[in-house]
């Protein structure tokens, strides 16, 4: 009996549903219409007991976000591999095989995407056990959706066979298609939308490489074999994944492959990948999708305000999405969201912070947000977690004035230390030697408020307390 390891892609940097989504904190962590964020989703939908525990693979920036979200859940064993830098899915799930290759020769993968929508996790499970089966034979299996509309987001596969049979051989891969031709394909009934989920044994995705692309093989064979560990890490060697060709597993293995079949996927799926997308999958009144939202006399219209994003009022709208956040608001015509990324494009051009980073700023020990900046002076709410530190440390240009409004901090300021308790507040002269820390079971809470000539995050002097 082969361990099925799930492989989750977690190292994409989506633009496509910003506001909502960015850079700094893309969209398969986000919680949408759900008490988990896509990541948590998809680790959720592989944690019964025919699953072994899954091995994700992200970048540097979104590892603590990995762990914590990983945490949130009560996932405490994992692979976590870091990519150096992002090199689309065919190296990332090659080394995801050389690992897993490592403890266990009779190792099967399931290749799932972290940021896709598949509300019914018994019939997704169900339908990857038909898979097992067709992988003992040697050969790959992925997974299409039957669909149910004419869309040009997606690709499609083209089967071989009509009427579909479980599992089918693959025709060909499509190219997002244009309307008609998509319009033409649904009539057809042997096509259906590629999902990106696949399934195989470790030895034969390897075997796949080495055939098809041996130049990608021989480059993350050797990062892997340079591999080391970080903590709860595992760091792909930067020599020489950065000269290994960026390319998606399709063009790299699976359309030169002859040994590829393909299973119907017949539940709801979704990749999420644009706000008509989101409309369509989550929005049940067809008009607003936000406690902070009201919708008189609209029509086609998905109006949301995130988190602590303003009330939201549309009056006699039709055709349009509008989200709103605290520090950006995106309005589009519904047919036009596939110009969000253009969008964010021209905003990181012209130099707004608003098109990469959130208020929000995850760490290793927490969590800050900004709530005002101003030249002279700035307040952040910072939360740091039980157990955790904020690293010794020195400003020259700025004093800090820290309020404590939920737990108990233990504060350093130079050679004398201070317990703050709730409603309590310290002030920590520009200069000084300074760390907050929390040591107690409970969250720590605090208001921060900087002043001075300068307060860029260069201004910051760490000392090693180890």
């Amino acid at each position: 009996m082969y361990k099925i390891f799930p492989v989750i892609l977690a190292g994409g940097m989506g633009s496509r549903l910003w506001p909502l989504s960015r850079k700094s904190y893309p969209k398969q962590f986000v919680r949408l219409n759900h008490p988990l964020s896509f990541f948590q989703q998809a680790i959720k939908r592989v944690s019964s007991e025919q699953f072994e525990n899954p091995v994700v693979i992200t970048n540097d920036l979104y590892r603590f976000i990995v762990k914590d979200q990983l945490n949130e859940i009560g996932i405490k064993q994992s692979h976590i591999l870091i990519e150096p830098e992002p090199k689309s899915t065919a190296p990332a799930i090659l080394a995801a095989a050389i690992q897993l290759l490592a403890s266990s020769s009779h190792a099967c993968m399931l290749v799932m995407p972290s940021d896709h929508h598949i509300p019914d996790p018994d019939l997704f499970c169900s339908t990857i056990q038909e898979g097992l089966s067709t992988i003992t034979k040697g050969r790959l299996v992925t997974w299409g959706s039957i669909p149910d509309s004419a869309e040009t987001a997606y690709g499609y596969l083209e089967l071989a066979e009509f009427p579909i049979s479980k599992p089918a051989p693959l025709k060909s891969f499509v190219e997002k298609p244009s309307l008609n031709k998509a319009k033409s394909m649904l009539e057809q009934g042997n096509y259906l939308w590629n999902m990106g989920i696949y399934l195989f044994r470790v030895v034969d995705i390897i075997a796949a490489f080495k055939k098809h692309s041996p130049d990608i093989y021989k480059g993350v064979s050797a990062s892997m074999e340079a591999a080391w560990k970080d903590l709860d890490f595992i760091r792909i060697a930067s020599d020489p994944w950065s000269d290994v060709t960026d390319i998606s597993i399709d063009y790299a293995i699976m359309e030169k492959a002859d040994n590829l079949s393909v299973i119907p996927y017949e539940g709801k799926w979704s990749d999420c990948g644009s706000w008509v997308s989101v409309g369509k999958d989550f929005n049940d009144d067809q008009n607003e999708n936000s406690s902070s939202t009201v919708a008189i006399d609209c029509r086609n219209v998905l109006l949301r305000s995130e988190d602590d994003g303003p009330i939201v009022v549309g009056i006699g709208l039709s055709d349009l999405a509008v989200v709103a956040m605290s520090d950006a608001v995106l309005v589009t015509d519904m047919k036009q969201t596939h110009k969000v990324r253009d969008a964010v494009n021209e905003l990181t051009q012209r130099g707004f912070q608003q098109a990469i980073d959130f208020p929000l700023s995850h760490r290793p020990w927490g969590w800050s947000e900004n709530l005002v900046s101003n030249d002279r002076f700035q307040v952040n709410r910072i939360v740091v977690k039980p157990g955790h530190a904020i690293t010794m440390q020195s400003h020259q240009h700025r004093s800090e004035h820290w309020t404590v409004v939920v737990g108990s901090a233990e504060v350093t300021i130079d050679d004398s230390r201070f317990t703050v308790s709730e409603n309590q507040s310290i002030f920590i002269p520009k200069g000084s030697q300074h760390r907050l820390q929390n040591t107690t079971s409970e969250q720590l809470e605090i208001i921060e408020v900087q002043s001075g000539t300068y307060l860029g995050d260069d201004d910051i002097q760490r000392f090693d307390t180890t």
